[in-house]
């Protein structure tokens, strides 16, 4: 059903080329339409294979004023004549970028959004867009919409992504500071009222409060969040401050012979020293001993000790050592580690709180649980979709190093959407991020960005981030994205609505945290009076 724009006025004509991408437009000096705006020009596409009229949705990229008359190199009072006699002939136009256009297969199917084949004819008017069509532009039905905020030009109109979308997996890409942690907090939101299932690897802290709402009470989903803590972690926030923590530990005695072989640092061309460490665990299964570290040093000191035994084993059982002791540095094993069934559930969402631990045991920890994930899923174990939200991914899959972590997450990019567990990488640094994960991700989210090395990295990883869209991002506020890609029917700009529950990532209050230490030191008082004293003295200073 075509806009009824009868009484609209319009706020200017298609000239020079018209394409069925873009298109250059002329404009009144005193209503052009500003950046960013939304606009609709009736054009002509084939329905089937009927030529109908159609309303086609484009946004403004480009606004400018050009005047013949008042060049650059006349002087102020030449300027002042040409404005006084009103002979300025100042000329305001613009180039905006076509969206696509509405089109509804069947009575009651939601409508689909289509690109123009044709061209749109110069000379055509074209109109303010109303609210009601984007709204319908930008809705999907119920169950697969996620609302996650409004468009920046129109707060009155709500924009939704598709939960289908994340099958193509997801990156969100911003600098610090521009609320990356925070749209992903719409995001889990938005997803456990879909009873999603949600695995969010926290690098820092910043979702462990997700079971509170902003006030700090319980919300109607906080059953439904667990955070999980390895022992070694030293998070910013306290178990009063979470409440429900678990604890995550890898029970030593269930990683297989060859992990354990690739953690030391025993290659297969080691055979001596493989062949005493294997002897070592067996003692120790043999006894009933559900082992540590310590239990294996132990079992390899008695072997190096065994005078029953050939010289080459004791030797070997004595060199394994020193390998061995590379496994106290990761600081995550136990005799009882943590099932994945404890983690993945259906409409749980599972935060893995890192905080406060090396990178070392980071990317272990990463590599095993996802790994562990992987294969609940891709197993038929675990029959429900998983968002695997990784944070800091620049870390875990870096475009230069090797990383533990890097060969799964990889694999759940290549093929975890053919079993149902879907990524959402996050950094900011994207241009730190391994070119083909990023690549992987159909659909992005990108917040404000500056850094031109970053920004190279997001345009090559997305066909459909045009080079104007990537020119506007370092102009973006705190809490605007662009979003592109299968979440999207088309890009679209957006400001991220309220989170619901409680941030963890946000940055602290100085000016706040800087009165609590005057007050805790005593000296409030002090400084006041100094400062009372200091603005009566101002502009008395003596000379010197």
């Amino acid at each position: 059903m075509l806009l009824d724009l009868s009484s609209e006025e319009p706020v200017g004509f298609i000239v020079d080329e018209g394409k069925a991408t873009s298109f250059v437009f002329a404009s009144d000096r005193k209503r052009y339409p500003p950046k960013f705006e939304y606009l609709t020009v009736r054009s002509e596409e084939f329905v089937g294979d009927k030529l109908e009229p159609v309303d086609v949705l484009a946004q403004v990229e480009r606004i400018s004023s050009l005047s013949l008359a008042l060049r650059r190199d006349l002087d102020i009072e030449a300027i002042h004549r040409i404005k006084e006699a009103g002979i300025d002939d100042v000329k305001t136009w613009g180039s905006a970028r076509i969206l696509g256009y509405l089109v509804t297969s069947s009575k009651g199917a939601a409508p689909k959004v289509l690109i123009p084949r044709r061209a749109v004819t110069p000379g055509q008017p074209i109109y303010i867009a109303p609210d009601h069509f984007l709204k319908k532009f930008y809705e999907y039905p119920s169950e697969e919409a996620l609302y996650i905020g409004n468009l920046i030009t129109r707060p009155k109109v709500p924009a939704h992504i598709s939960i289908n979308g994340f099958r193509r997996h997801l990156a969100i890409l911003a600098q610090t500071g521009a609320g990356k942690s925070y749209l992903t907090g719409v995001l889990v939101e938005e997803l456990m009222a879909h009873g999603a299932t949600v695995l969010i690897v926290d690098p820092h802290a910043d979702y462990v409060l997700l079971s509170q709402t902003t006030t700090g009470g319980r919300h109607e989903f906080s059953e439904r969040v667990s955070v999980f803590q390895n022992p070694e972690s030293t998070s910013r926030y306290s178990q009063k401050d979470i409440g429900r923590v678990e604890s995550y530990t890898v029970k030593l005695a269930d990683v297989p012979f060859e992990e354990l072989c690739n953690i030391c640092g025993i290659g297969k061309g080691y055979t001596n020293i493989r062949d005493a460490l294997h002897r070592a665990l067996e003692r120790l299964k043999k006894q009933g001993i559900v082992y540590l570290v310590e239990d294996i040093e132990e079992s390899l000191k008695s072997i190096a000790q065994d005078e029953e035994l050939e010289r080459t084993v004791r030797q070997s059982a004595q060199a394994s050592l020193k390998y061995i002791r590379k496994l106290r540095r990761l600081r995550v094993f136990s005799r009882s580690g943590v099932p994945i069934e404890n983690i993945l559930k259906p409409c749980q969402t599972s935060v893995i709180d890192l905080s406060g631990l090396e990178s070392y045991s980071t990317d272990y920890i990463v590599s095993r649980l996802l790994s562990d994930a992987f294969s609940a899923v891709a197993s038929g174990s675990f029959d429900f979709p998983v968002f695997l939200v990784v944070e800091e991914a620049h870390n875990f899959i870096p475009a230069g190093d090797e990383t533990r972590s890097l060969s799964v997450i990889r694999r759940i990019a290549g093929e975890g959407r053919k079993f149902g567990i879907f990524l959402i990488v996050i950094s900011q640094r994207p241009g730190k991020i391994h070119s083909d994960t990023l690549s992987q991700c159909n659909s992005q989210i990108v917040l404000k960005i500056t850094n031109p090395q970053d920004q190279t990295a997001i345009a090559n990883s997305s066909e459909r981030l045009s080079e104007d869209l990537v020119s506007d991002l370092p102009g973006l506020n705190v809490g605007e994205a662009v979003i592109v890609g299968e979440v999207t029917r088309s890009p679209v700009m957006i400001r991220v609505r309220t989170r619901r529950t409680k941030e963890g990532g946000a940055d602290i209050d100085v000016v706040s945290r800087l009165r609590k230490a005057r007050k805790a030191a005593g000296i409030d008082e002090q400084l006041a009076k100094e400062r009372r004293q200091q603005t009566r003295m101002k502009g008395r200073f003596s000379e010197v």
